[in-house]
Formats: structure tokens, C-alpha cells, sequence
């Protein structure tokens, strides 16, 4: 769409966000070598400059394909994305010292691959903002979407567990040294699925039945949708082993649902029949064992992770105490990227890369590194209240939700504030799945933001600070009288 005059379109601004955020992944390079060498190599730059020229490149894209895009967007997921490779190759560097080999090449170890799967994630956000030129049509496929995300969902529930397991939690496809999580890319489906769904039916929804200490409950024959999800959401917890997953879809359909109707009985009701199956979950697995033993097991790992029977037994609270200590060894600013000992915590590289760079930034850089989440967030339910229909409100809502959702499942469990999960943390862990999955979501919150920034009837956009256009005059329009 060409630009329309006296517009702004916060490219130029994206640009120059882009640039500062590559400033301080450089940064944190050269600090890390500094750290780890006791000098900065002539080749510190390379990766941040490699990072820099795919992230212009998606710029470009989204300059031609979606000009009034969200600026913010971009430069604040690409910091996060940089930070992450730049912390995996910290890893990298740090296995070659203690191994005595030669420093790794860029595209070599974790954090080389971590740079590769950035490429092919940015390629899919790209095809995907060159593909979908308005979200809407998205909603043609809503039913065949909300197909696909179960059976994604559902598919390492089915295989065996040498396929799908991974600590205890069956959410993998494993083939040979090639894995994917199919999960990561299910809740983009079923997020359009719900969105559109809810849209349907959303008066039917909101209908209630009846008025208990000032909130209004729906009725009982409305119950049926949320009933459904729940108990797909049990069938998570119970075949594939993992809560967090469970409580990812069920959370994102909630809240999509109370989006839909403004009803916070909604919310009350899930709330409770979430925690309520999650217990009995917990004494089922107390009692009987079963499908039920991993989360049992969880749960009482988390409920007192430094007892010696949960620590030195298999699968126990290892992990989760190295994770408190090394939050704890970095205090308010941590020992500094490269100086700290992350590898003693336990898959570092996925599940608790926050503990890793806890202990290195300390609390003051979680916290800025958690603003730049919420500032995602943000930004995504902005685009949801500017957008002017609702599948296009509910969709960008729920997407910036699931990524929130995600990150406080993710700390919770490093934090022992919930029992752990095997959630990823989004654009920073180690794995193509999460990244591309992740990024395409990006890619639909810069659809929808294009959408709802872009001028109505080629006028200047509300918030361009153009010209204001004087209200329409009456006195001169045609009048019609309309007999009763």
C-alpha cells in the first residue's frame, strides 16, 4: 500500500531501534570475549553484524508488505533474539576453553545453529507478511486451523515415548538428530480458531443466568465450549505430562473468551476449573500413579525443592535449586555476561536460560529484559484495540496474551513461584520450533497493527499530527422524510 500523505509511518523510527539494539547485542559480545579471553577478538562484531542484516532485511519486508506496522515490534523482539544467540555462543566459548579446543566458528555449536534457525524464522515471518495481506482472510480457515492445532497438539501424546519424550515431558517429534515441537506452532492455529469461533457466538455467550455477589454467571447450556477445552487441557496434563502446556491453551481460550463477552465471571470459572483438575490430578497421581506419577512427582519437587529426597533422587529438585542459587549468586547485577558459571544449571541452553543470564545481569538486567516482554505485550494489545474488527481484536489479543502466559509459566518455574514445565522461553532459548513459531506470531501482530494504524479512506491517520479536516456540514445535505 503506498504511503499516504501526511502520514507517518514509523519506519525510519524502527530503523534507528534496530540499530540500538544491535549496539548493545555487540556490546554484550565483546563484554562476554572480554570476560572469557581477557581481550576482544577482531571478530566480536560478526554475529551482531549477521543478526543486523537479516533483521534489515525483515525491515524492508515489512516496509513493502505492511508500512504502518507497529515500529516497536522488531527492534524489541530482535533484542531479545540477539541476546539469546549472543548467550548461547557464551556457552559455546565457554565448553572450548574448558575442553582446550579452538574458539567455535560463528555458525558452530548451539549458538550457531540458534543464528541458523533465526534465518529460517525470519523467512517465515517474511513469506508470512508477503502471503497474508489481510488477516480477515485468515478467518476463511478458521475450522481447518483449529484441525490442525489438536492434532499438532495432540501428536507426541500418541507416539512412543523414545520419539516424544524429553525430561519427563512428552511434547517432541525426535527423528534421528532432527526434533521438533509441534506445540509451538498449535496455539497459532488455534488462537484464529478460538477468535473466530468466539466471534460467532459471542452474544450467545454473554447471555447470563443469573447474578451471584455482583458478577454475572452464563448459563449452564454455555458451558459446553469451555467444558471441551478443559478437558482436552487435562488430556495434555495427563498423556503428554506437562502442565504448563496445559495451562497455556486453556489460559489463551479463557481469556480470548472473556475478551470476547467482557464477563469476568469467565474468568472466575476457568480459574477454578483449572486449579480444581490440576488437584485432583495431584492426589490421583498421590494415590494411583499412572499417567498421573510425572506431575505428582513435579509437584512435590516444587513444593520443597531442597529436601534431600527430592534433590538427589532421579528427576528430582537438582535443577530447580542450581536455578535459585545462580539467581541468587547474581544478585542486583549480576557478575557480568561471561563471568558467571552457568553451565552448573541444567539444560541452561532451553528451560532455564533466565537462571543462566540471571546470574550474569543480575536482577536489574531480568528486569529490563522482562520490560522488553511486557513491552511486546503491550504493543500487541495495542494493536488489538486499534484494529477495527473483532476476529482481527481477538487474535492479536490472544496472541500477545499466549506470549505473556508463556513467560510467567517459564519464570514461574525457575522461580519456584509453579512447578516446572518444558516450556521455552520465547526468542531466547536454544530450538528452530519456538523461534519460527514465535516469529511468525510477530509477523500476524504486524499484520494486525498495519490494519489498525493504516488512515481510513486515504485521510491522515488520528495519530499522524496532520492537518485536522473540519467537521462535515448539514445545512446543505439532502433530506428524505420517512413515513412511520
Amino acid at each position: 500500500m503506498p504511503r499516504v500523505p501526511g502520514t507517518k509511518t514509523g519506519r525510519n523510527a524502527e530503523l534507528g531501534l534496530l540499530a540500538l539494539a544491535m549496539i548493545i547485542v555487540a556490546a554484550y559480545g565483546a563484554t562476554v570475549e572480554a570476560n572469557q579471553f581477557d581481550k576482544i577478538t577482531p571478530t566480536f562484531w560478526v554475529p551482531a553484524a549477521l543478526l543486523s542484516a537479516l533483521f534489515v532485511a525483515l525491515h524492508l519486508v515489512v516496509r513493502f508488505t505492511a508500512l504502518y506496522a507497529d515500529p516497536v515490534l522488531i527492534p524489541t523482539v530482535a533484542l531479545i533474539n540477539g541476546l539469546g544467540v549472543g548467550f548461547l555462543r557464551r556457552l559455546d566459548l565457554a565448553r572450548a576453553i574448558a575442553q582446550k579446543q579452538p574458539e567455535p566458528g560463528i555458525f558452530a555449536g548451539v549458538g550457531g545453529r540458534q543464528l541458523a534457525w533465526t534465518l529460517a524464522a525470519l523467512v517465515l515471518a517474511a513469506v508470512l507478511l508477503i502471503v497474508i495481506r489481510d488477516h480477515k482472510t485468515v478467518s476463511r480457515y478458521a475450522y481447518t486451523l483449529g484441525l490442525v492445532g489438536i492434532v499438532l497438539v495432540m501428536i507426541p501424546a500418541v507416539l512412543p515415548a523414545s520419539i516424544s519424550e524429553i525430561n519427563g515431558a512428552r511434547l517432541w517429534i525426535r527423528i534421528g538428530s532432527f526434533s521438533i515441537q509441534p506445540g509451538e506452532f498449535a496455539k497459532l492455529a488455534l488462537v484464529s480458531f478460538f477468535a473466530y469461533y468466539l466471534v460467532r457466538k459471542r452474544e450467545v455467550l454473554s447471555l447470563a443466568s443469573r447474578r451471584v455477589l455482583g458478577v454475572d454467571f452464563p448459563r449452564g447450556r454455555d458451558l459446553g465450549p469451555v467444558i471441551t477445552v478443559w478437558m482436552l487441557s487435562l488430556l495434555v496434563l495427563v498423556f503428554e505430562k506437562d502442565l504448563g502446556t496445559a495451562l497455556l491453551y486453556f489460559g489463551l481460550f479463557v481469556v480470548t473468551l472473556y475478551v470476547a463477552t467482557e464477563r469476568v465471571s469467565w474468568l472466575i470459572i476457568g480459574l477454578v476449573m483449572f486449579f480444581g483438575g490440576v488437584y485432583v490430578a495431584y492426589l490421583l497421581g498421590a494415590s494411583v500413579g499412572g499417567p498421573f506419577a510425572n506431575f505428582y512427582d513435579r509437584a512435590t519437587v516444587w513444593l520443597d525443592p531442597f529436601a534431600a529426597e527430592n534433590y538427589n533422587r532421579v528427576g528430582g529438585s537438582y535443577q530447580l535449586v542450581q536455578s535459585l542459587l545462580g539467581l541468587g549468586t547474581g544478585g542486583l547485577f549480576g557478575t557480568g555476561p561471561g563471568a558467571g558459571s552457568p553451565s552448573k544449571v541444567p539444560e541452561v541452553r532451553t528451560d532455564f536460560i533466565f537462571a543462566g543470564m540471571g546470574e550474569e545481569i543480575g536482577l536489574f538486567g531480568l528486569s529490563a529484559l522482562l520490560i522488553c516482554y511486557l513491552l511486546i505485550v503491550e504493543r500487541g494489545l495495542r494493536a488489538a484495540l486499534g484494529v477495527r474488527d473483532s476476529f482481527g481484536k481477538l487474535v492479536a489479543g490472544g496472541l500477545a496474551f499466549t506470549l505473556g502466559l508463556q513467560v510467567f509459566v517459564i519464570l514461574g518455574g525457575i522461580t519456584g513461584l509453579i512447578p516446572l514445565t518444558g516450556q521455552t522461553t520465547p526468542f531466547l532459548s536454544a530450538g528452530g520450533s519456538s523461534l519460527m513459531a514465535n516469529w511468525l506470531l510477530i509477523a500476524m501482530l504486524l499484520r494486525i497493527s498495519d490494519a489498525g494504524r493504516r488512515p481510513a479512506s486515504g485521510g491522515p491517520a488520528p495519530s499522524s499530527g496532520g492537518p485536522k479536516q473540519p467537521p462535515a456540514q448539514l445545512h446543505g445535505a439532502m433530506t428524505e422524510v420517512i413515513k412511520p
